[in-house]
């Protein structure tokens, strides 16, 4: 897996200060994406063991909220291979920080059992993320005034063990 960024002071991608990851690779390639440039799954650096220890020692700080994963799109195939053990770590090493994702897919129809992206990782990836902003962002429903979304269809949904406890 590949990944365009790492932001270690992150305030517009979830509530507090975060950190963030940027992953490369993405198939929804929707027209007005903010970030075009990670769709290519081999854009910006290897992710390495060495990147994971970089993610754990910059969400180590007591005001560091929390992780943020976005894109490309975390849900891909390649990527959640990847993701699920580093999101593992981040929860067992941070249990007090929370996890956010940012996906292109649908949580109900493509990241389910049976759905087109769904994985012997999703379910494991779920169970780790609290806030999951899901679906493709969509030009013709651009509103800057949504909070953490840039359509009105994407919808924050807030997680339980992999389950939708809210939707905001």
């Amino acid at each position: 897996m590949y990944y365009g960024m790492i932001k270690k002071f992150d305030v517009a991608d979830g509530e507090g200060v975060r950190v963030s990851l940027f992953v490369s690779g993405c198939r929804n390639c929707c027209p007005g994406c903010f970030q075009p440039e990670t769709w290519a799954f081999d854009f910006g650096q290897e992710f390495t063991e060495e990147t994971v220890d970089e993610i754990l020692e910059a969400l180590k700080p007591g005001h560091i909220k929390g992780f943020s994963l976005l894109g490309g799109d975390p849900f891909e195939e390649e990527n959640q291979e990847v993701l699920a053990p580093l999101l593992e770590k981040i929860k067992s090493t941070y249990p007090n920080k929370d996890i956010w994702c940012w996906t292109g897919y649908i949580y109900d129809k493509d990241l389910i059992p049976g759905g087109r992206k769904h994985t012997d990782y999703t379910d494991r990836m779920l169970k780790l993320i609290d806030v999951l902003v899901d679906g493709p962002f969509v030009q013709a429903k651009k509103n800057l005034m949504l909070k953490f979304r840039g359509s009105e269809n994407q919808r924050m949904l807030h997680l339980k063990n992999g389950e939708i406890e809210s939707i905001e």
